[in-house]
């Protein structure tokens, strides 16, 4: 791990050397669907805290969701009746402070965009209750995250940790959806579950280098999109300055500063790794 990362500096500025135009053109659509999971994710955690804080009527929330409108993340609540309404919104600027957002506490209908959100996320939660592909481990809980973007209908299900100081990947799976919310493909995305540990209270002003993980053939090339979704949402808490994802043919290298994701091929990552050995003195 720590000669990877001892590398990093000579990885960005050999870039053009290993066609990294095409790279990027691999690996860019990857960001972009990991920063909306980001956002919306990030709507639901606040959302709840400052939902939760002031609506009292706990018996009457049938669950919530999020998504991005306008530049604004929106948290809604809905409520559990056999049609459901809206019973919150909470609304985020990019910044996401607590003490900016805007908080609605007032009933009202889906709209077009939250009720087809609303009925793919229902469907995948049924899915994912009676399908043995979707597996549960202890101090975790299933986060399910609906997109509706470019006509495509996805939920995204995350595992997310019950327990400070640690970190998940895998146990993650995407189902997609038709136009009348039919189930078209469900994946699992890594066949595995990663927690890393982080630290604890006294670790938490100091910096870490970083950490990794290995991805089967079958979890693909690259780093995912839930991957940078987990990791820009765990980033400030972790320290970390990048994480690496490492698979057969690519090494993906997420800075955890500028959140920006750096590729090189394997061949080329063996040279350069060569290259500095034989510098080294015998």
């Amino acid at each position: 791990m720590k000669s990877l990362i001892c590398v990093f500096t000579l990885l960005t500025l050999s870039f053009i050397c290993y066609s990294q135009t095409e790279i990027e053109k691999l690996t860019k659509p990857i960001v972009d669907e990991g920063k909306r999971l980001y956002k919306t994710e990030m709507a639901s955690w606040y959302g709840t805290d400052l939902f939760l804080e002031k609506y009292k009527e706990r018996n009457k929330i049938g669950g919530y969701l999020s998504y991005t409108e306008n530049e604004m993340s929106k948290c809604i609540f809905f409520s559990n009746a056999d049609t459901p309404k809206v019973i919150g919104t909470i609304s985020f600027d990019s910044k996401y402070d607590l003490k900016t957002a805007i908080t609605d506490l007032s009933e009202r209908e889906l709209n077009k965009n939250e009720y087809g959100l609303y009925k793919i996320r229902q469907a995948a939660f049924s899915i994912a209750q009676e399908d043995t592909l979707f597996k549960s481990y202890k101090n975790t809980n299933l986060n399910f995250i609906p997109l509706i973007s470019n006509g495509e209908k996805k939920v995204y299900i995350l595992t997310g940790p019950l327990k400070r100081g640690v970190v998940i990947f895998g146990n993650d799976y995407l189902l997609t959806f038709d136009n009348d919310n039919n189930l078209l493909l469900k994946k699992q995305l890594h066949r595995n579950i990663i927690p890393i540990n982080y630290g604890d209270k006294e670790d938490e002003e100091k910096e870490i280098e970083g950490a990794a993980h290995v991805h089967l053939p079958e979890t693909g090339d690259f780093i995912t999109a839930t991957d940078i979704c987990t990791l820009m949402l765990y980033e400030k808490f972790t320290k970390w300055r990048q994480h690496i994802v490492i698979s057969e043919k690519y090494m993906s290298i997420w800075d955890c500063k500028t959140d920006k994701l750096f590729a090189i091929t394997k061949e080329a990552m063996d040279k350069i790794y060569k290259t500095e050995e034989d510098k080294k003195p015998n």
